[in-house]
């Protein structure tokens, strides 16, 4: 009785809402589930043989790019993944999507340091999730390179190319059985326009316009190359499927003039269509070639800044994903300006892109600068995917709020954002006809969020960073969650029509 009063509590406030809510129900294989990274939620950064990893490297060197905290132990997922199967399986989610620490199994990122303790962890943890009728969700590479490639030159040297195809091979012999859904890449973007470029994440590499777009040609071909040897060795076999992840604001054009429609979609393109394109028709898109090309000549650059494809790459790279992701969290708007200044010793992908970008004053705020509530801009954004690449089956495998970690109250925020989202992704399924098939929130737990710490969280449970058990707590949101999940209704099941 007191479940059933607090659940009608929290219906009565997360759908007292100005927006509207769609009362259908998701279809039956729908897939629900919640998102992790290994460095966010693992900790035993040097435990049973783990080698390290840049983003190890980078907490401890450079504890000022991290708001001076690190994933050494983070939620200690590492001890405590039984306590979070349980979590997902009270949850009710059919789907965990979780990444592989590269430098846990290949403590050197070389298939011959191979790591018994590693290999079991992930071992157990996928036969925990099976046994549970979880499927496992499995991402390759989460942003967390051993430091021995990185060493090396990381993802600005073509060799990484190879390293990943036996990274791959390796996890392909070893839990290929039992798993069917693998991710190369979690938001290439990230990896390499921060990584490489801008130097907010590791490996803190500043050489924006440059080493960024290096970078995102060899994780291209990397995973074309993944996917390929998938299909020849394993794909009969095993019957699995491979894909990439890819993270994109929606951009709004600021008004309905030419010139503004134009610049959103240069956007799009340089955001999404920068490993979109590739991964589905073999090269970048058109804008991006020729933006770089032109401002790189007018630079002084002998060649474009843009790598190009030979003719055998694009092969290999075209028609590389059996189905799109996208990572969405918020929106923008976008309007044509005045061309950037050529900066010859300085050159930016903002630059490339030459567009203004900002969010309204008045769009719903949270505790991020960055991150405003925008749910229409997800409906928008796999419709354009949808569009773009020719109606692909679309899972969003990432999409949660931002708050400071310490509200358990949260059905009116955190709760309520994924209703608003959930009910126009609904909308993009059944009214614009997208095939979307599944959704997994970020976080199951709250995290260690990168550059922001512990200071910004998304989890459906909290986790006290300051006791040393991380001890697991149910927030409101949870319980929403459980009844999307279980239900497939983002009202009361009562109102809910097949």
């Amino acid at each position: 009785m007191d479940v059933l009063i607090i659940c009608c509590c929290l219906f009565s406030i997360v759908f007292a809402d100005d927006y509207f809510v769609s009362n259908r129900r998701f279809p039956k294989n729908f897939k629900f589930g919640t998102a992790s990274a290994a460095y966010q939620i693992e900790g035993g950064w040097d435990a049973d043989g783990k080698g390290e990893n840049i983003w190890d490297r980078s907490t401890h060197l450079y504890p000022e790019k991290n708001s001076y905290q690190n994933g050494d132990i983070a939620c200690d997922s590492y001890n405590k993944w039984e306590e979070d199967v349980e979590l997902l399986k009270g949850m009710g989610v059919n789907t965990y999507r979780f990444s592989i620490a590269w430098s846990r199994v290949l403590p050197t990122g070389f298939v011959n340091s191979s790591n018994p303790a590693g290999i079991a962890y992930y071992k157990n943890l996928i036969a925990a999730l099976k046994a549970n009728n979880i499927e496992p969700l499995v991402t390759m590479h989460h942003w967390d390179i051993p430091t021995v490639l990185e060493d090396l030159g990381g993802f600005t040297n073509p060799e990484m190319q190879e390293w990943f195809v036996d990274y791959a091979r390796f996890l392909f012999e070893i839990y290929g059985d039992d798993v069917k859904e693998w991710i190369t890449f979690n938001e290439p973007k990230q990896t390499c326009e921060h990584g490489y470029g801008t130097g907010a994440l590791a490996p803190n590499i500043v050489s924006p316009g440059i080493k960024d777009y290096i970078c995102g040609h060899n994780l291209i071909i990397a995973h074309g190359k993944a996917y390929r040897m998938y299909e020849q060795e394993f794909k009969n076999k095993q019957n699995g499927r491979v894909t990439m992840v890819i993270d994109s604001n929606w951009f709004e054009p600021a008004s309905d003039i030419p010139e503004d429609v134009e610049a959103a979609e240069r956007n799009l393109l340089f955001t999404y269509g920068w490993f979109g394109h590739p991964v589905n028709f073999g090269d970048y898109p058109e804008i991006m070639k020729e933006r770089i090309a032109s401002r790189s000549q007018l630079e002084g650059f002998e060649s474009s800044r843009l790598p190009t494809f030979t003719e055998e790459e694009k092969q290999i790279i075209n028609g590389t994903v059996d189905y799109m992701c996208v990572n969405i969290y918020t929106s923008s708007m976008a309007s044509a300006s005045a061309e950037p200044v050529i900066k010859p010793l300085n050159p930016d992908r903002d630059s490339d892109i030459g567009t203004n970008v900002f969010q309204p004053d008045d769009w719903e705020p949270t505790v991020t600068s960055w991150f405003k509530v925008v749910p229409w801009g997800s409906r928008k954004l796999v419709k354009w995917i949808s569009d773009t690449y020719g109606h692909p089956e679309i899972m969003v495998t990432e999409n949660g709020y931002h708050d400071n970690g310490t509200v358990i109250h949260d059905i009116d925020t955190r709760g309520r954002y994924h209703k608003l989202y959930l009910s126009n992704l609904q909308d993009a399924l059944y009214k614009d006809g997208v095939n979307l098939t599944g959704y997994m929130a970020w976080a199951l737990t709250d995290d260690f969020e990168w550059q922001y710490g512990y200071n910004i969280q998304l989890g459906f449970y909290q986790v006290n960073f300051t006791d040393p058990e991380r001890p697991r707590r149910p927030k409101d949101s949870s319980e929403y969650y459980r009844h999307v999940v279980t239900t497939g209704c983002l009202v009361p099941e009562e109102e809910c029509i097949d």
